[in-house]
C-alpha cells in the first residue's frame, strides 16, 4: 500500500456547545498528544496540540458564537499522531470537512458532513474518479412515500368530486345545488394545489 505523504484539511468546521467543548478537551487529552488550552478574555478557546516526537503542532481556535464554540481551520499534517487525532475529532464531534490524503501519485479527497464520510474522490493524473458516495436511501424512500401520499389524496378528492357531480345531476333543489357547487369549488382548489408541479 502506498505511503501517505500528508493529510491536508482544506476546510474543517467544528461547532460545539459548552458541554461538548469540555468533552472535546478531554477527548484530545486522551489522544497521546501534548495539549495547551488557553481561554481568552472574550470567551474564545485556543488549543495547541503538539506531537513532540515528530515536532508537529496545530492550533485550534474556537470562537464563541452565542451558545456555540466554532472552529474553522485549514492545516497540513504529516505525522500519524495528530492526523489520527484530527480524524477522530471530526468524526466524534460531527464536524464538516474536506480532507486531502496525499500520496506520491494521487490524492484521495474525503468529504465529511456531520462527522460521516459523504463522498470519496480519487484525483490522479489530472482526472477525478468517485470512489464512494453515500446514497440518501432513507430520504429517497421518504420522498417516494410522500409522493404516494399525495397521489392517494388526489384519488380521494377525485372520487369525492365524482360523487358530488352525481348528486348535483340528480338534485332539483337550488339550495342543495348551491351547497354542492361550493363543496365542488373547495375540492377543485385542493386538487389544483396537489397537482401543481
Amino acid at each position: 500500500m502506498a505511503q501517505r505523504l500528508a493529510t491536508e484539511y482544506v476546510k474543517a468546521c467544528l461547532q460545539l456547545t459548552a458541554q461538548e467543548m469540555a468533552k472535546f478537551v478531554r477527548f484530545m487529552g486522551d489522544q497521546n498528544v501534548r495539549m495547551k488550552v488557553r481561554v481568552l478574555e472574550n470567551g474564545n478557546h485556543e488549543l495547541a496540540l503538539v506531537d513532540e516526537a515528530a515536532s508537529e503542532e496545530i492550533r485550534l481556535t474556537f470562537e464563541r458564537h452565542e451558545e456555540l464554540f466554532v472552529c474553522v481551520l485549514s492545516c497540513r499534517l504529516v505525522h500519524q499522531k495528530l492526523t489520527n487525532a484530527m480524524r477522530k475529532a471530526v468524526s466524534t464531534f460531527r464536524g464538516d470537512a474536506i480532507v486531502n490524503r496525499i500520496y506520491p501519485n494521487y490524492t484521495m479527497v474525503y468529504h465529511y458532513k456531520k462527522g460521516a464520510v459523504q463522498k470519496i474522490e480519487e484525483h490522479a493524473a489530472g482526472e477525478t474518479r468517485t470512489v464512494f458516495e453515500l446514497k440518501d436511501t432513507l430520504g429517497q424512500l421518504e420522498r417516494v412515500f410522500h409522493n404516494r401520499q399525495i397521489e392517494f389524496e388526489i384519488e380521494r378528492i377525485q372520487s369525492a368530486i365524482n360523487e358530488l357531480l352525481d348528486l348535483r345531476n340528480q338534485s332539483k333543489n337550488p339550495a342543495e345545488i348551491s351547497d354542492i357547487d361550493a363543496r365542488l369549488k373547495q375540492h377543485t382548489q385542493k386538487l389544483f394545489i396537489l397537482e401543481a408541479p
